[in-house]
């Protein structure tokens, strides 16, 4: 169990402390891991970034993600997505949706912060935690086509099965928590309030430790 963010954002930096002095790149992906990723770029003497991806709503269930995508249209679909409803067409009008909202989200995110290239960087991609793991496995495959030297998931606390999967596109894992009784990420935290885009562009255009 977390108090919050900035709890498990501590937690997670000392157990990255191997990448310190190596000018890590730390993607953040929105909105929840922004001030998570604003905490260990300073720790690890990094620089921070977004890596814009969006869920995949299953059909009546918003919590339920059937895959995800990132902002290039590259999608990643969960092969038991057919089991809950979301057939073809349902899945070309979710895309679609989310592509309005990732476009909106850059149009916002890029006047405060242009993106850093990850090509030949360290990058290490930060979330809050994962469920299905669908938003995770998108970003890594995002920044994987951008040809970084390394690439390292990071995360408080996983599903076996979410962390299981995402091992398999990372170079390296870390992962603090993997309990057997994993049902939501929120469950894992004390205080787990919205993270809303304001917060977000605030985050990335400070200069100050965030504050949560």
């Amino acid at each position: 169990m977390f108090k919050d963010r900035l709890d498990a954002a501590q937690q997670l930096a000392h157990a990255l402390l191997a990448y310190r002095g190596q000018h890590p790149l730390i993607l953040a992906i929105p909105r929840g891991a922004v001030p998570m990723g604003q905490w260990i770029a300073r720790q690890l003497e990094g620089e921070l970034d977004v890596v814009l991806v969006r869920k995949l709503r299953a059909p009546h269930q918003d919590e339920l993600a059937v895959g995800a995508m990132d902002e290039h249209g590259n999608a990643f679909i969960a092969p038991w997505a057919h089991e809950v409803g979301a057939d073809a067409a349902y899945l070309d009008l979710e895309k679609a949706r989310q592509m309005h909202t990732l476009r909106q989200r850059r149009a916002l995110y890029t006047p405060v912060r242009p993106p850093i290239d990850p090509k030949g960087r360290l990058v290490i991609v930060v979330d809050d935690g994962l469920a299905t793991g669908a938003t995770m496995l998108a970003a890594l495959q995002a920044v994987r086509r951008q040809a970084p030297a390394k690439l390292v998931c990071a995360i408080p606390v996983a599903s076996a099965h979410a962390l299981r999967q995402v091992q398999e596109l990372a170079d390296d894992t870390v992962c603090l928590s993997t309990p057997d009784d994993f049902q939501a990420v929120a469950q894992f935290y004390r205080h787990f309030p919205t993270v809303e885009d304001s917060e977000a562009v605030a985050v990335l255009g400070a200069q100050l430790p965030p504050q949560f």
